[in-house]
């Protein structure tokens, strides 16, 4: 299944909060039994947990691409059904593989395609790809949400997760339902 964490705050350094990333990581255990990573850089902390399916070695998260003198780093949850096809566009663009996961599909394509990306995929996913030098972060889910992808802004800090529950373990973010949220709950029950 997987999950991924993460938070990003522009504003200030967070490259020594490595035991929130954890705490939150750690939420989705069940998610992702196999295996956990994490990328702690300055302003960004991404965490992954991983059920191993496909290509043990090369498909470990976060997935690092150094390219154009910046790291692309990608959390992905999901599957791409056209990686053959994607992979295949990519190889005739110049574009090299280490491994056949569809997370290095998915992150050079990223790189090849930038925001559009999401357009050119078929399937379902979740993801966060941190450019590091142009310091963005990019999040996606499939068309029809079947990948849960949470977030929240605290304190000048995008908070995201797989399972809202993880979102929780960042410090002073709290379980609060408001009539908004009540309403869309049961909106989304009919």
């Amino acid at each position: 299944m997987c999950g991924f964490v993460g938070y990003l705050n522009l504003k200030r350094k967070i490259q020594y909060d490595k035991n929130i990333i954890e705490k939150m990581n750690n939420t989705l255990a069940l998610r992702g039994p196999d295996e956990k990573g994490f990328y702690i850089k300055n302003n960004i902390a991404l965490g992954h947990r991983r059920l191993i399916v496909i290509d043990p070695e090369n498909g470990k998260q976060p997935f690092i691409e150094h390219y154009a003198d910046g790291d692309y780093v990608i959390c992905y949850n999901g599957q791409i059904y056209n990686t053959k096809e994607l992979k295949n566009t990519l190889i005739e663009n110049g574009f090299s593989f280490r491994g056949h996961c569809d997370t290095e599909v998915l992150l050079k394509a990223y790189i090849f395609y930038g925001n559009d990306v999401v357009h050119h995929l078929n399937g379902i996913f979740a993801f966060a790809i941190w450019n590091s030098k142009k310091q963005e972060l990019f999040l996606a889910r499939d068309h029809f949400g079947v990948k849960p992808l949470f977030y929240t802004i605290k304190n000048d800090t995008l908070i995201f997760a797989s399972e809202i529950k993880a979102i929780f373990e960042y410090p002073g973010v709290e379980k609060v339902l408001d009539s908004q949220g009540i309403s869309e709950l049961f909106r989304h029950w009919t």
